[in-house]
């Protein structure tokens, strides 16, 4: 039978709900999966008006009641915002309360057995802090509800895998991260993470960070005294990991099949390879919590918000490879 993929529909002041009624609309939808979305009807039918969407929305109380066919939007309502109230485009403490209730809810169904996987859209992190949720955004809220405290964002685009050493950080706090220790840490949590995801025996990479990884200290060597050593005791423990290869290179190499996944050592080296491959179909995939979470790489679009202007590619990405994945992944694999 094939997996239950929950879809919370996210801010209703920005595209989310326009992006999965969008979605829906693709018969294929239905071949990879049973999509189940998580909102509150009163948006979802708005977010169809401004598509010019027929779709009929089908609402239940669980996934069991769902008719999985295309055509039909199965949605659990939970009637916990006036959608009419809110404004396209607007920071609003309601639209934050209800995104997070729509996630909590979701989780909920996971954690039940009555869903397999979560795909998500988008949320706003100023709209959470208005309504005073404690988290800030889909993978910290998402990991509190489930106990995991430190859970690794993955970017895939086609067949490249990218994970992040550090993320959130500035430039010169991300190269002052790039230690010995972290990078052999991070190097072992990354190969767990791939046999999480059904690889058995990744083949990893890891990105250089100065030009031309350094040139053995001629423009830097952090190469030199900090990740090379971290490879080496890497592959003393088992672990297949090449590099450091130069980011200009490594992210290619690895889109052509040489490699499962490749450790970007600060934000935007693994976000601009990745984006710059196909922008709308890169997806962010959340490792090491008991489930497989997807989620669209953009933000709520509060610009354009209303107007049927938002492309559903993402989201159709991100239901894929989270019924893609929910059949391969194995959350019992320990060491993350």
């Amino acid at each position: 039978m094939k997996r239950v993929v929950v879809i919370p529909i996210g801010d209703i002041a920005g595209v989310g709900p326009e992006i999965v009624v969008k979605a829906l609309e693709h018969p294929e939808v239905y071949d990879w999966c049973r999509p189940v979305v998580v909102g509150e009807k009163a948006a979802v039918k708005r977010a169809a008006a401004v598509t010019g969407s027929k779709l009929e929305i089908h609402c239940v109380e669980t996934p069991e009641e769902g008719i999985y066919r295309h055509g039909m939007i199965n949605l659990i309502d939970l009637k916990n915002v006036d959608s009419e109230r809110i404004e396209f485009g607007k920071v609003q403490k309601e639209a934050g309360r209800a995104a997070f209730e729509f996630i909590e809810k979701s989780v909920e169904l996971l954690k039940s057995g009555e869903a397999d996987a979560i795909a998500t859209t988008t949320i706003n992190k100023e709209a959470l802090k208005a309504a005073d949720i404690p988290y800030i955004g889909h993978t910290e809220i998402i990991g509190g509800l489930l106990g995991v405290a430190d859970p690794m964002t993955m970017f895939q685009v086609r067949n490249l895998r990218v994970f992040f050493l550090s993320r959130h950080l500035s430039l010169k706090a991300a190269i002052d991260y790039v230690t010995k220790d972290h990078v052999y840490r991070y190097i072992h949590r990354v190969h767990q993470g791939m046999k999480m995801l059904g690889i058995e025996k990744p083949r990893l990479a890891i990105a250089g960070l100065n030009p031309h990884s350094g040139e053995h200290g001629l423009f830097g060597w952090e190469e030199v005294d900090e990740i090379g050593p971290a490879l080496e005791m890497a592959a003393a423990d088992g672990i297949q990991v090449d590099g450091p290869i130069g980011a200009d290179s490594v992210f290619h190499l690895a889109l052509k099949g040489a490699y499962d996944a490749v450790i970007s050592l600060y934000h935007d080296q693994g976000h601009i390879a990745t984006k710059m491959v196909d922008f709308d179909r890169t997806i962010s995939v959340t490792v090491g919590m008991p489930y497989i979470r997807t989620s669209v790489d953009h933000g709520t679009a509060f610009d354009i918000a209303g107007k049927n202007l938002a492309c559903e590619t993402s989201m159709c990405e991100a239901i894929r490879l989270a019924a893609e994945y929910a059949d391969t992944y194995k959350p019992g694999i320990t060491g993350i």
